[in-house]
């Protein structure tokens, strides 16, 4: 991915969002020819000069102040994963060439393997940056079984595979939420191939995610609900927390758990006993 580019289409949308009576501004005339902003007017409201403003927008974050990133996010109103991600962006503009590169954890270290196996109540997985599945207990093998149907990565599996819209109720919901990670992830590892050829890959063979893509949307997905059409029982509602893991950098831990003493806790219930009896066998 060309770094530069991406700084310069973030910033651009960013700015195409913002109205001038959103910002405050007076908005002269009937004949702009841009959706939100005019550069000068982010330049005004960031505290910098237009010029300065042009060149962080062609993509040049170099040597930029953590005050002006600031400025920045008051001025485009972004939310706590747009400016995390926007510093990402400028942390990577500002790194040394020798600096060492974040590489991609691939395999699990024994001992969060353990613990998953130990949540034997919950399903749970951990994942990376590029959303591979590293590990999952048995429960979340069972919950989560037509993602497991083959290498499991989130995101080929949600674009790529067909059951993926009858597994996820709210499919488009979900979809737009993997490029919003793949993009945020995009921005902390820009370098990564495994990352670079699985967005080619998405892009090519999906129109959803190349137009998705586009529009360089980030978020954070902490905790929520997930609404699933089990295969064994049928419509499955599971709330989430997913929690990063302090000593493996990159790695994600996603719970998940059902409202107790309801249906969705019932059906749970079930596919857990159809779980172990299947790893018996």
């Amino acid at each position: 991915m060309d770094h530069r580019s991406e700084i310069k289409d973030f910033l651009t949308t960013r700015r195409a969002r913002i109205t001038p009576a959103q910002a405050g501004l007076p908005a002269y005339g009937t004949g702009r020819r841009v959706p939100g902003l005019r550069r000068e007017e982010a330049a005004m409201l960031a505290g910098v000069s237009v010029d300065y403003y042009t060149r962080l927008e062609r993509g040049n974050l170099s040597g930029v102040s953590e005050s002006v990133l600031e400025s920045l996010a008051r001025a485009f109103r972004l939310d706590e994963a747009e400016r995390e991600h926007l510093y990402d962006l400028a942390r990577q503009a500002n790194r040394s060439a020798r600096a060492p590169r974040r590489r991609t954890t691939r395999q699990l270290r024994p001992g969060v393997q353990q613990l998953l196996d130990a949540m034997t109540g919950a399903p749970a997985y951990v994942r990376n940056g590029r959303l591979d599945v590293l590990g999952a207990n048995h429960l979340a093998r069972a919950v989560f079984a037509p993602v497991f149907e083959g290498p499991p990565n989130l995101a080929r599996f949600i674009y790529l595979d067909p059951a993926a819209r009858d597994f996820y109720r709210d499919w488009e919901q979900v979809a737009e939420d993997v490029v919003a990670l793949l993009r945020g992830e995009a921005g902390r590892n820009p370098y990564d191939k495994g990352l670079t050829d699985l967005i080619g890959e998405l892009s090519t063979r999906s129109d959803r995610f190349r137009t998705w893509w586009a529009a360089h949307d980030v978020r954070q997905h902490r905790t929520g609900v997930k609404r699933l059409r089990h295969p064994l029982v049928g419509d499955l509602d599971l709330a989430y927390e997913s929690m990063q893991l302090t000593a493996d950098q990159g790695l994600q831990l996603n719970a998940y758990s059902a409202e107790p003493n309801s249906p969705h806790q019932d059906a749970l219930n079930l596919i857990a006993s159809w779980a172990v009896t299947g790893a018996r066998a």
